[in-house]
């Protein structure tokens, strides 16, 4: 039986590290055993938060990669803003340290009316040409295109207008209601022109995906005609739970960006209090912080006096990540302070429970990754300003007083990747 092809437009990919290239890093590690091609078409030179060039061991032998320059406005972002040329861009707005406010401010205006849908719209035109040309002389069955950055989904919707070819399109995040969409400063014009390109994605892309109900109901009302739910997940062949033993000290791990909207004063005031009520707690504690972390939150440490505790890693490859969390007694999930709160579902609480480790969520508690975590019995949610909970909670599992054993299979990579080759299948 031949294998038929899926075109696959993702602008995180190895050598990119972080959570974005994760979710079709894995899913192209497992289509070809389900009678389906992929072929991969990115940027040869992206301007990537993070770099693991460990990642490019995932990749599967023989894929087609197609790469194609872009040209982004980061140069001059980083004059505007006193950055050196050097220097990664985060997202989420963290910042490490404190910007002037002025040109911070005239940044983010001119990244939002200016660069729509994202930087990387400069992408758009040169792309749908390259590919046009790569279509009419290969075969393909169905194109998927992964946002953000959205600018992909443009790409996709011209070219699948243009040969009638089936369009998934993929929203890892939302779009005009990701958390600090309301921070861009934009005037009415720019938001009218994301809301009517976010519409015109919805409404031609043959199915939306998404990877939380929540997501998917305001897509839905939004306009999309056909949305499925695959949720992230864990890669059973990136974890090896008996090798790893626990940290000596009672370490809480933070895994990830550290952004200001996940900078929770409850959290910190728990914490502060425990460690002046309870001395054995005091000197066993110790919190990890692996990946960038916002200047707000080194404020907070400090304010609550929690400096002398703190363990920051700004960065790990993937392999290392999965070891510090094995390692960890609890591992921390802070969700986005933000109106969009309830349908996040960041993709790390899934290794976060295949590591074995309790997670301890600070958030909503009828939010959708909360239901995931209770459903796997893998952890527990605390809202956001119950100081109370948060110390019981923490109290039991370091007197290990409680314990949870996750039921996490419907998860694994390879699962998931069966639900991706159903909708496949349906589409050709």
């Amino acid at each position: 039986m031949n294998k038929k092809t899926v075109l696959i437009l993702t602008y995180y990919w190895p050598p990119s590290g972080g959570a974005g290239v994760q979710r079709w890093l894995k899913f192209v590690k497992y289509l070809p055993k389900h009678n389906w091609n992929p072929v991969i078409f990115t940027v040869k030179n992206g301007e990537y938060p993070v770099l693991d060039e460990g990642l490019n061991n995932d990749v599967p032998k023989g894929i087609e990669v197609i790469k194609s320059p872009i040209w982004e406005p980061y140069g001059f972002y980083k004059k505007l803003t006193g950055r050196k040329k050097n220097d990664k861009i985060n997202s989420g707005f963290l910042s490490e340290k404190k910007k002037s406010v002025f040109f911070e401010k005239l940044s983010v205006w001119i990244r939002g009316n200016f660069f729509i849908p994202d930087a990387r719209k400069f992408w758009i035109k040169p792309s749908i040409k390259l590919l046009k040309t790569y279509i009419q002389e290969n075969n393909v069955d169905v194109f998927i295109s992964s946002g953000p950055p959205h600018s992909t989904h443009l790409i996709a919707k011209d070219l699948a207008s243009i040969f009638k070819i089936p369009w998934i399109a993929d929203f890892r995040d939302p779009w005009t209601n990701i958390d600090f969409y309301n921070d861009l400063l934009l005037t009415k014009w720019a938001d009218s022109k994301h809301k009517k390109l976010e519409k015109s994605v919805l409404e031609n892309a043959n199915v939306t995906l998404t990877i939380g109900e929540t997501l998917a109901s305001e897509l839905r009302q939004l306009g999309a005609k056909k949305v499925e739910v695959i949720e992230n997940g864990y890669d059973l062949n990136d974890i090896k739970l008996d090798a790893i033993s626990l940290d000596d000290k009672f370490t809480i791990a933070h895994i990830g960006s550290f952004t200001p909207s996940r900078n929770i004063a409850s959290f910190w005031m728990a914490i502060s209090e425990l460690i002046k009520e309870d001395e054995s707690f005091s000197n066993s504690f110790e919190l990890k912080l692996i990946g960038k972390v916002d200047f707000s939150v080194f404020e907070s440490l400090e304010k609550y006096e929690l400096n002398s505790y703190v363990n920051h890693i700004p960065y790990l490859a993937h392999d290392l990540v999965i070891k510090e969390q094995m390692k960890s007694h609890v591992l921390l999930l802070m969700i986005n302070q933000t109106p969009n709160a309830k349908g996040i579902v960041t993709g790390k609480v899934f290794e976060y429970m295949a590591s074995g480790r309790p997670t301890l969520i600070i958030g909503p508690t009828d939010g959708d990754v909360s239901k995931i975590v209770l459903k796997c019995n893998a952890g527990i949610t605390c809202d956001y300003n119950d100081v109370v909970k948060i110390k019981q909670e923490i109290l039991q599992l370091f007197n290990k007083k409680k314990e949870y054993k996750a039921s996490i299979n419907s998860y694994s990579r390879e699962s998931l990747t069966e639900k991706l080759v159903d909708i496949l299948n349906s589409l050709v």
